[in-house]
């Protein structure tokens, strides 16, 4: 499905047969990179599944679709521009296509929105933010896989420097009037990501 989801919407912006897979190449190869451990295929596909759900809601289908493939593309724990860099690499490859200015300009707004996953007024960009935080509401085991696999990720610290910075990330959410903006994500999600995030505070 995210393979094929990928290539069906290239096809709509180039003539170039071979281009879809030169793309979807290094994307597959970006995401399946051996210090991932959360940032993966995986995780876009859950992304895919969880808008799919609600595609009657997004205004523009196709720029979310970029924002999704993309918005995780560069991704180095040690620095603090991956979404820059993500939504620079976004609009290089948007460009090799026939994709509008405007389309490029929401989509690369949208990646740097997930630096933050603060509330804009644009509606598809708090879907997706939502969307990309929706792991913080899955049942229990799935999140311990979530935030052992972000643990993996940082492996390279030692536990009295991660633990920290982690438990400023959860407060981060604890401290939120609502985590989810929409209220579809609120109403799916709000309730035991609250509890998931108290509960990895409390084992840190």
């Amino acid at each position: 499905m995210l393979k094929e989801t990928f290539k069906e919407l290239v096809t709509n912006y180039t003539d170039n047969a071979s281009l879809p897979n030169e793309l979807w190449v290094e994307i597959e190869k970006n995401y399946s990179g051996k210090k991932r451990h959360y940032h993966t295929l995986y995780h876009l596909q859950n992304l895919l599944e969880q808008l799919t759900t609600i595609k009657d809601q997004i205004q523009n289908w196709d720029t979310l679709l970029f924002t999704l493939y993309y918005h995780d593309i560069i991704y180095n724990p040690l620095k603090s521009d991956n979404e820059e860099k993500s939504a620079q690499l976004a609009e290089t490859r948007m460009r090799q296509l026939t994709v509008s200015d405007e389309e490029i300009a929401r989509c690369k707004q949208q990646i740097l929105a997930t630096k933050a996953h603060l509330t804009t007024l644009d509606h598809d960009t708090n879907l997706f933010t939502d969307a990309d935080l929706s792991i913080l509401g899955q049942p229990w085991e799935t999140y311990a896989l979530y935030y052992k696999n972000v643990r993996k990720e940082y492996s390279l610290y030692p536990d009295i420097i991660y633990n920290p910075g982690r438990k400023k990330v959860l407060n981060h959410f604890l401290t939120m009037d609502r985590i989810f903006k929409t209220d579809y994500f609120y109403n799916k999600f709000e309730r035991q990501a609250r509890q998931n995030l108290k509960t990895e505070m409390d084992l840190l």
